[in-house]
């Protein structure tokens, strides 16, 4: 067995302790939407704090996303593409998107504020709930992108090169 397996083993095993303690999802669950894993590679004494670290980055990457759809202010042109094919039903979805994630962005600041385990574990508890609501209504937008693509967008004969 090599150290990163063992690593990770360990990591398992470490887990599921703090699973026990706190009713948290599996590893499993956790690693396919967040890439916990990689805390194999991290030393620490606090592993909850690590792992909400870990969610906190991901969900971070999706308000941004979300945040440059419904506010483009110099955001690359792939972004204005994407906003011209969403759908009216879908353009509903991205506000509550926002909502949702921009309020699992409070609790992270909280909690780098102000450690304490059981807010840890009730913030990983309810953020993946929350994050499997998201997950949904996010991969519909994006479906809903994929599907118009071809039909909405057409080369500009007028911009830089025209």
């Amino acid at each position: 067995m090599g150290k990163d397996e063992h690593n990770l083993d360990r990591l398992k095993e470490d887990y599921k302790k703090i699973q026990t303690k706190y009713n948290l999802p599996s590893f499993t669950e956790l690693n396919e939407d967040f890439q916990i894993e990689k805390i194999c590679d991290i030393e620490t004494d606090i592993l909850i704090r690590e792992i909400r670290k870990f969610m906190a980055e991901k969900i971070s990457n999706y308000l941004r996303f979300i945040e440059t759809l419904l506010n483009p202010v110099n955001a690359p042109m792939f972004f204005f593409s994407m906003i011209k094919v969403v759908e009216t039903d879908e353009k509903q979805k991205i506000p509550e998107i926002y909502k949702k994630l921009s309020k699992i962005e409070l609790n992270i600041i909280e909690l780098d504020i102000s450690f304490s385990e059981q807010k840890e574990a009730e913030f990983i508890k309810e953020s993946y709930k929350t994050w499997q609501e998201i997950k949904k209504d996010l991969l519909d937008v994006i479906e809903n992108i994929k599907k118009n693509w071809d039909n909405k967008i057409e080369p500009d004969s007028k911009g830089y090169f025209g």
